[in-house]
């Protein structure tokens, strides 16, 4: 799906803000044989995922983005709790609002709420309807990937490239009418992702996820505490830049209870806009009375 237009750009920005903070050291790193295929590449981060555990972090968040010719920078604290693979809530604390900025999915849904003076949206949509490209800057599945639950999208061999790139072995998943392209670096020594491609129909990246120093959960689970997202404009005045750092990551167990809180999408009241994806594309629905 297609990045919001520039009118819903100001919107945008505070969803940005979902992520960001601090710009990851890049050292020269040792390169390691890695693998030697595709299927082999594939079966190690099936094996990440089926280890992944629930856990609970805090952080801070820097957004850089242009306005007015300037660029600009705002930073804020952040709390997620996600359970793999596919619940994840996350609250910012925007204009002294701890929920000024919400990100919510679940296996069916997610949704994006942002409750300030000068924005009042919600978006939410299901999985199955979302089309190649979240039009939201901050995609939820993104979000998830970025913390190293990485979204294979197939797992057959013969769907992936592989190719190796000094001390990265490489999958690549081109583009179709269905599935957006995406390009996988995993550092060949410890076999963690640490770079995400997202590609255009022309198969450029559009969007780069780098994730970095990565921090052990549980045995055979280890998390990025730093993720910078990069959304590449036809200029450097239309790009933006979201990093987050958590310095705060904890294994957690969730009760029932608290599931339902955090992972069950929320009705939308309350809010002057309410968008919902249909058909690949936003559409503005009239809010509840």
């Amino acid at each position: 799906m297609q990045i919001l237009k520039k009118e819903y750009f100001c919107t945008v920005t505070v969803a940005l803000l979902l992520s960001g903070c601090g710009e990851p050291v890049q050292k020269p790193l040792p390169i390691c044989p890695g693998k030697e295929s595709a299927a082999e590449a594939l079966s190690v981060l099936r094996s990440h995922l089926q280890n992944a555990a629930p856990l609970k972090a805090s952080g801070s968040c820097v957004l850089q983005y242009y306005a007015e010719g300037k660029q600009r920078a705002e930073r804020f604290p952040v709390k997620l709790w996600l359970n793999p693979p596919q619940e994840l809530f996350l609250q910012g604390d925007v204009a002294f609002d701890p929920q000024g900025v919400v990100l919510g999915t679940n296996q069916d849904e997610f949704w994006l709420a942002i409750r300030l003076k000068e924005v009042s949206s919600y978006w939410w949509g299901r999985w199955q309807e979302t089309g190649q490209f979240n039009q939201l800057v901050i995609d939820p599945k993104m979000m998830l990937e970025g913390l190293g639950i990485p979204a294979l999208d197939s797992d057959k061999s013969e769907d992936w490239s592989f190719t190796k790139q000094g001390a990265f072995d490489v999958l690549t998943r081109r583009s179709d009418r269905t599935i957006a392209g995406k390009r996988i670096h995993i550092y060949s020594c410890d076999y963690l992702v640490r770079k995400i491609e997202y590609l255009d129909i022309g198969g450029q990246a559009a969007v780069v996820a780098e994730l970095d120093k990565y921090e052990q959960v549980r045995q055979d689970f280890f998390v990025p505490t730093i993720v910078k997202i990069i959304h590449r404009g036809a200029s450097a005045a239309e790009s933006v830049t979201i990093t987050v750092t958590l310095t705060s990551v904890k294994s957690a167990d969730f009760t029932d209870k608290l599931r339902s809180y955090l992972f069950t999408r929320p009705e939308p009241k309350g809010f002057k806009h309410i968008y919902r994806v249909l058909g690949g594309k936003f559409i503005e629905q009239q809010p509840e009375p």
